[in-house]
């Protein structure tokens, strides 16, 4: 488990010090931030869908990809 500091605004965090008792504002905060992520998480997926059946942009790709083993090695540093 860690601790992490986070910065609210102070009508927030007045809000939530007399509506969330002490011992599950942890869990409660995790809970909200878990659902985010999670729907963040599908938001990208689907945008990852979407570039990969863009037929254009992946055209486009294969025009780039010609690049690749030109006998151009990359730099070392």
């Amino acid at each position: 488990m860690q601790k992490i500091l986070v910065s609210l605004p102070d009508q927030l965090a007045n809000r939530m010090k007399a509506i969330l008792p002490n011992k599950q504002r942890s869990k409660i905060i995790a809970g909200i931030l878990e659902r985010e992520i999670v729907r963040r998480e599908k938001d990208l997926y689907q945008c990852a869908l979407e570039v990969e059946a863009d037929r254009d942009l992946n055209d486009e790709m294969k025009d780039w990809n010609i690049t690749t083993g030109d006998g151009i090695e990359p730099e070392p540093w």
